[in-house]
């Protein structure tokens, strides 16, 4: 097992506040710093990039990137701006004219799944339960989400659209339409496709039911912008979104678009070109679903891009142990943990089960070529039909599916309120880390019978008192125009913390509660003066919390001692999957 240091824990929550040079150092200029720092390693090379406009693009402005040797690859639709390829040192010069309004790179994306999460790694160590009875639980979709079978809506008539690595020919979907922007054929070569298409809308019908999708009844349309590798670049993720709207506006009526993918956080949100389209196709009146990211072993503030943003709805994982008991359910130690970089908006808005999950295999991809130990064949079955995965791509699939049903039921809900109710009605969870859970785990049945609805259901933005140290976070109360969607409701059945109150700006603020029954640190303080408990210590007589608990009744450390070169060691296990 591997101890964790003051300074390992230190390193963890530091980049909260802290904001990377990549997103700090540019912001006074038209490019980003992301793309000074590429341009910069590649002076000889040509580059990709992706350019924003203040106006929609004219003549003048394509003129504008041929003359400095630059090459036209899309034409954006849904925001002011084109991807380009120019040689990298030309590239500077595209600031001198006055319509453009920032220069990205054109970062690669890629799907946010793993093979399997390993537990028992040397980094976590499940109390127990011994890794071989963990890898023999069974999973599906139905395993993770207790009640599923009694919901009396199918998805029926709901279209869905998936962007990723394809789809290949699977007897549990047939899509509705299978699209290719990648210049090759629509199949799915990768595995990656398959596997969330199913999950959002496979009917089961090769596992007699067992493995079915939580909206078997949606029309899912599949749009290819990946790899045979599970990679792409922003923009032809943008260009797919693109498609959407296209499609759309030929009276296709998709309401849904699933995006199982991402990137790092480079930029702040209102400048990544990526976020800005997510933004535009929600506001065209389609609910956007994006993967928080599997980067939660590195900490706080590993939400990726288009998940960052505000407006969409973005999914953590819960790892679920294969059974119905929502209380012995944790969170992913993959997943992602916000608030999101830069921005401090709180993510994710809300978790479900994302760890080892079942759903379609995409027969000879490189998925199950590569790592074919994850084939799982149905008993009796001749051949296997399935494959499992886990990260926050199949959370996400799940809680689009769960978008379908409620649109089923309810075809005049709107993206906001379709968050909104998703976020209330969520299963408050023991384990409460709002950068963790959001507002808890979803609850399918709950939402259904969700009622209310916003205009507008941005998620919250979190600062720090300077001089007190205090955290506060906005009361979207305020923030979505009514009380019953207050901050409190969302994230803890009523209560957000003791003493709080709220401030001309529309923030909560703590005394030294962070959320219900749950203390933030000794005094309120997260950071203080370099230190990251007040007074400069780490643990108080030995414990990092009161009785030597960390999260979910698990112990960090008892009986904990600390060595004569400051480091705590304990015979004890560190409780996490």
């Amino acid at each position: 097992m591997k101890h964790l240091t003051s300074q390992a824990i230190f390193s963890c929550l530091i980049c909260v506040l802290t904001l990377p040079a990549s997103i700090t150092a540019g912001a006074q200029g038209r490019m980003s710093a992301r793309a000074q720092e590429v341009l910069e390693n590649s002076p000889h090379e040509m580059v990709d990039l992706i350019v924003t406009y203040r106006q929609r693009p004219g003549p003048g402005d394509r003129a504008n990137i041929k003359d400095h040797g630059g090459q036209l690859r899309h034409e954006f639709k849904l925001i002011p701006g084109h991807a380009i390829t120019v040689p990298a040192h030309a590239a500077a010069a595209l600031q001198h004219n006055p319509n453009v309004a920032s220069i990205s790179y054109d970062e690669p994306v890629n799907v946010a799944a793993l093979q399997y999460e390993s537990l028992d790694d040397g980094l976590y160590t499940v109390t127990g339960l011994s890794s071989k009875t963990v890898a023999s639980l069974p999973s599906s979709v139905s395993a993770g989400l207790p009640g599923l079978e009694l919901v009396p809506y199918t998805g029926a008539g709901v279209k869905v659209a998936v962007l990723d690595s394809g789809f290949k020919k699977h007897s549990d979907l047939s899509p509705g339409g299978i699209f290719s922007l990648v210049g090759r054929n629509a199949d799915d070569a990768y595995g990656h496709g398959n596997h969330v298409a199913a999950i959002l809308g496979g009917d089961g019908s090769k596992s007699k039911g067992l493995y079915r999708g939580v909206a078997p009844g949606a029309n899912v349309f599949v749009v290819r912008i990946l790899d045979e590798q599970g990679q792409g670049l922003t923009s032809d993720v943008i260009a797919g979104l693109d498609e959407i709207l296209l499609l759309n506006q030929q009276f296709w009526h998709i309401r849904v678009v699933n995006m199982s993918l991402g990137h790092p956080v480079f930029e702040a949100a209102d400048v990544d070109p990526l976020v800005q389209a997510v933004e535009a196709i929600w506001d065209s009146g389609v609910v956007v679903v994006c993967s928080a990211g599997n980067a939660g072993r590195d900490g706080y503030g590993t939400i990726t891009s288009p998940g960052n943003s505000r407006k969409v709805i973005t999914v953590g994982s819960v790892t679920t142990w294969g059974d119905s008991d929502a209380s012995n359910d944790i969170v992913s130690t993959f997943s992602s943990r916000g608030p999101t970089l830069g921005d401090h908006f709180v993510k994710p808005d809300l978790i479900t089960h994302g760890n080892r999950v079942i759903s379609a295999r995409a027969a000879k991809g490189y998925m199950e070529h590569t790592y074919p130990e994850n084939l799982i064949k149905v008993p009796g079955a001749k051949n296997a039909e399935y494959y499992q995965l886990s990260g926050t791509s199949m959370a996400a699939a799940v809680v689009s599916g769960a978008a379908a049903l409620m649109l089923e039921k309810d075809p005049s809900l709107t993206p906001d309120t379709i968050k909104a109710r998703l976020m209330r009605s969520a299963q408050k969870a023991d384990f409460s880390d709002v950068f963790a859970t959001g507002a808890g785990l979803l609850d399918i049945q709950a939402a259904l019978s969700e009622t209310g609805s916003v205009d507008q259901a941005p998620s919250p933005r979190v600062v720090r008192d300077e001089v007190n140290g205090k955290m506060g976070f906005e009361e979207t109360a305020l923030l979505w125009g009514d009380q019953q969607w207050a901050l409190g409701y969302l994230w803890s059945d009523g209560y957000l913390w003791s003493d709080g109150g709220v401030d001309a700006d529309g923030y909560l603020w703590s005394d030294g509660y962070l959320w219900s029954d749950g203390y933030l640190w000794s005094d309120g303080y997260l950071w203080s003066d370099g230190y990251l408990w007040s007074d400069g210590y780490l643990w108080s007589d030995g414990y990092l919390w009161s009785d030597g608990y960390l999260w979910s009744d698990g112990y960090l450390w008892s009986d904990g001692g600390v060595d004569a070169d400051g480091y705590l060691w304990s015979d004890a296990v560190l409780l996490d999957d």
